[in-house]
């Protein structure tokens, strides 16, 4: 009711999107209700991290939750999650792997031989493999899916933005006059894709001192409510350098990771 069939500023789900637009249809027996990616104009400032403890959060909550790593050349999905299993497969499609929380992952590091074996494609081949992702993986029924994007705004953002039915991005920032220049680019290319901005999140925006809890800005002051308010996006997020959350995720333990910051992030996600 009320389709303009006009695909590309719809994020509703329906049957008829992916014939209407280029949206592809997901692997039959696939049902996702919300998808949200996570982009960053540059590599470095924490946008796996977000993803991370954004999924550990949803699955807290009891929702079902998935991530698709759309970073095929970096991905760093399941090492933060702790997984060593490679994703199986049959004539059906191909199987997830389930974190120990029940978070679904596909990731490329899933199928490799080796973590540390490089993908030396040309970008037409990895976009192509993102968008396999969603169409052949037997993703089942999930609540809420995260994109992990890789940085920048070539093919594979180009390939989600088109070919995934994505209701809105988070992007992630540091806050360093470079890094802001960069977002800016990130946001622009959501909006030429009519994807909206649902919020900002400033990671490494500041270190708490562990004696007397006086806030110390390391990359310079914060610029993300700044940015947030010429773009018209209402939810901002800061998080600190937390030396707790960085060795929990490096040792695979994602799930653990608790922050009232992320929690307030996703309750503000999930009630859009």
């Amino acid at each position: 009711m009320g389709c303009n069939q006009n695909c590309g500023s719809c994020s509703s789900n329906c049957s008829g999107k992916s014939e209407n637009g280029l949206i592809a249809k997901p692997h039959e027996g696939t049902v996702v209700k919300k998808i949200i990616g996570v982009v960053s104009g540059k590599g470095g400032v924490g946008k796996s991290l977000v993803t991370s403890l954004l999924a550990s959060a949803s699955a807290r909550k009891g929702y079902k939750t998935a991530i698709l790593d759309a970073d095929l050349t970096g991905p760093s999905i399941p090492a933060a999650f702790g997984l060593k299993d490679k994703a199986s497969g049959s004539e059906a499609g191909i199987n997830p792997v389930e974190s120990a929380t029940g978070v679904k992952i596909m990731s490329m590091n899933l199928l490799l031989p080796d973590e540390t074996s490089p993908v030396i494609w040309r970008g037409p081949i990895i976009a192509g493999t993102v968008k396999q992702f969603w169409t052949e993986v037997l993703w089942g029924e999930v609540d809420y899916m995260f994109v992990d994007m890789p940085p920048g705004t070539g093919d594979v953002p180009l390939t989600v933005f088109q070919s995934l039915p994505i209701d809105g991005i988070v992007v992630v920032s540091t806050p360093q006059d470079l890094v802001e220049m960069i977002v800016r680019k990130a946001v622009n290319m959501a909006g030429a894709m009519n994807v909206p901005v649902l919020a900002f999140v400033e990671n490494m925006s500041y270190v708490s001192c562990p004696h007397c809890g006086e806030r110390i800005n390391v990359f310079g002051d914060s610029k993300i409510d700044k940015i947030a308010a010429e773009y018209g996006v209402k939810t901002t997020v800061r998080l600190p350098l937390d030396p707790a959350v960085r060795e929990a995720v490096d040792s695979g333990a994602a799930e653990t990771v608790e922050t009232p910051e992320i929690d307030e992030l996703f309750a503000r996600l999930s009630a859009k």
